[in-house]
Formats: structure tokens, sequence, C-alpha cells
């Protein structure tokens, strides 16, 4: 009979939702209008809202100096490495320990200089540990170091100009050992630079390595990373900074070296090769630090400490 509802199958039942008799009014709801159609720029699924916004975060996200990071995070492996980049105040994320690692001198300073800098020690497993840092010898302390993060190489214009300091920069050609870029950069702070230019292909970067020669200074002096380093280079000479090249066969000898008081940029090479052909022509001039024995020579970093030093006494 037409509107029983008490014959068989007049009400539906549903796993979701109550029993109802009929449609309930939800297929009349389910007709009715929603209102007008909103513009396409109001709408997110719209190919011009997408355009529009996407041209407004560009816009507002724009950053005034590119700051590029390094490519992955870094181990420090072994009890005296660690202790060490600790004492140096290397930036590390985490410090890891072996579970049931006796615990030494070396290992409780370790804690006590991660507890100061407020880094969270983590215990692992041996084979955990033995995975994260290669098969490195770890004696069951390792740290775990970010990621470097590069200045730009325009910033020590700035932050030279904001000391009311001429600026003084040191540029690396071809130095492929961190532990000299690392031994630059602890020079090249103590002796007054504003920052340490590097290539970023073929050449060293800020590695565990690096951070742990600089002692500490890598906290404290910015280094940077140029895609061509004689680009570079031509961009501080047209800022006024005057670019002189360390060279064995350098025409000025640096004790003669009589401008070193204004803008400067030092480029030092490597020691098998030195300065590349470009870099040498791009320099004003090629300074070589006099040997008592013509058939010795300098380590970059050495060489680096050397001629900064004599630099910083010209500008005292």
């Amino acid at each position: 009979m037409a509107g029983n509802s008490q014959r068989k199958g007049a009400i539906r039942k549903s796993a979701k939702g109550n029993p109802a008799v009929g449609s309930g009014g939800r297929v009349r709801r389910g007709l009715e209008g929603k209102g007008p159609t909103p513009k396409a720029a109001d709408r997110p699924n719209h190919k011009v809202y997408k355009q529009r916004n996407k041209v407004d975060k560009s816009a507002a996200a724009r950053p005034k100096r590119k700051v590029t990071k390094g490519s992955d995070a870094e181990w420090v492996a072994g009890r005296n490495s660690v202790v060490e980049a600790l004492r140096g105040g290397m930036p590390a994320t985490a410090i890891y320990v072996v579970e049931g690692t006796e615990r030494d001198g070396r290992l409780r300073e370790a804690f006590g200089l991660a507890a100061d800098a407020g880094i969270p020690l983590l215990e692992v497993s041996r084979v955990e540990m033995d995975r994260l840092t290669g098969g490195a010898v770890h004696q069951g302390l390792a740290a775990r170091i970010p990621a470097y993060e590069y200045a730009d190489p325009a910033d020590f214009l700035d932050a030279a100009a904001t000391n009311g300091e001429p600026p003084l920069i040191v540029a690396l050609d071809s130095v492929t050992d961190p532990r000299n870029l690392g031994a630059v950069v602890r020079s090249a702070a103590g002796f007054g630079a504003h920052g340490v230019v590097i290539p970023e292909r073929r050449a060293a970067s800020m590695t565990a390595s690096a951070w742990k020669t600089s002692a500490g200074a890598a906290v404290r002096l910015p280094v940077a990373q140029t895609v061509n380093l004689v680009r570079q280079l031509k961009a501080y000479q047209a800022a006024g900074c005057m670019v002189v090249g360390l060279a064995a066969d350098g025409e000025v000898a640096l004790p003669d070296f009589d401008l070193a008081d204004g803008p400067l940029v030092l480029v030092v090479g490597s020691e098998g090769k030195g300065l590349g052909r470009l870099v040498s022509e791009t320099c004003d001039q090629l300074v070589s630090i006099p040997m008592a024995n013509s058939l010795e020579s300098l380590n970059a970093g050495v060489a680096a400490s050397v001629a900064l030093y004599a630099i910083a006494q010209a500008r005292a």
C-alpha cells in the first residue's frame, strides 16, 4: 500500500547516519543553489588565482642577498675530535654516544661542553653509530654538524662600511684542502678581515675538518661562495677595492707593498699550482713573500697568515 512505512523495505537502514524514511528532504537540499559563482581571482583552484598569488609571493619574499647552504650535515667522530670541536664553538646539532660506553674524562668533558651549549645528547647502539658515521673510528662518541650557511660576497663590503673600515677580504683560488681553508679563516679573523671568499667548484668547502682547523673562528668570520671567482674579483674592483695576489714571482715584495691600508682583496692560490692564469691576470698587483731559500714554499694557510700580518701592521 502506498505510503505504508510498515511494509518491508520502506525504511532504509545504513551504516552511516540514522535510519530514514525516504530522502528526508536531503535530495531537495542538494538541489538548492549555493549562490553566485566567485570570480576566477577568488577561487583557489583557478589558474588566475594561482598566477596572481605566485607573483605576489615572489615580490614579497625576494631576498636582498642570496645565502647558500652546504650540501649535507657532517659528522665529527672520536672523543678527542668531538671535545676539540665543542671547545672551538662548532655548532653541533646533537652529540651521539654508544650505549654502555665507559665514561672517561674526555667523555665527561664532552657531555659538560654539550650541556653548557644546550646541545642534546642521544644514546644509540654501536651498529647505528657505525652506520651514521660511515664506519669511522668513533670511540663511542660523535657530533652531528649542520650544513654550513654561506654568506653573500657583497655582504663583506657592507660590513666594512658599517664599521667605518676599509674592506679587507681574503679570496682563495683552487685551495682544495679543508684544513688550509680552516687555517685561512682563523688567520683572517685574527687579523681583522671582513670575510673569506671561495669558489663553489673545485675548491675546499666548510666541512667539519675546516671547522675544526679554524678553532672557532668560523663562528665569528663569515665565508662566502661564488660561482665565478674572476667575476667576483672584478665586482670588488668596481666597488673600489684593489685586488692583490700572492705569487712566488710577484713584482713587489710584501715588505715593500705600500697600498695595504686601502680597500683590499688578498687572493691566495694553492701551494702546488699557485694562482690560476685568469685570476692572476685579473689582479691589480702580484706580491711575493721573500724566502731565504727559493726552493721553499708555503701552503695557503701559512702564506695567508704572513701576508695578513704584514697588512695588519701597515694598517696599524
